[in-house]
């Protein structure tokens, strides 16, 4: 749990279904791989285990589901880089990540 996210932040995202039923949840955290286009935004985070997480997964599809700390610190993309947190990301409502998905860049 320690390699992608410190304690500290930890203790600030919600515990799991702290924000069931919320339409906009806040999203705190944002990994992702360097090497390829997959991205996790944590939405919730299991004070019990401390490990599970819910969230918003960016991959082949989009959706919300549970993963764990545990699985990602294993994961490594094509190029066999570690899976990492975007130092830069401040939390964002939910409805402005998919937004953001559907924006075209054009040259």
């Amino acid at each position: 749990m320690g390699k992608l996210i410190p304690q500290t932040l930890l203790s600030d995202i919600p515990d799991l279904y702290a924000t069931e039923g919320e339409t906009n949840p806040l999203c705190y955290v944002k990994l992702f791989t360097p090497d390829s286009n997959w991205n996790w935004y944590i939405i919730e985070f299991s004070k019990a285990d401390r490990s599970t997480c819910y969230g918003y997964v960016q991959g082949l599809d989009s959706e919300l589901g549970y993963f764990t700390l545990e699985e990602l610190e294993s994961v490594h993309g094509p190029l066999g880089l570690a899976i990492e947190r975007d130092l830069s990301f401040t939390p964002t409502p939910l409805v402005t990540i998919k937004k953001s998905e559907n924006v075209s860049i054009t040259s």
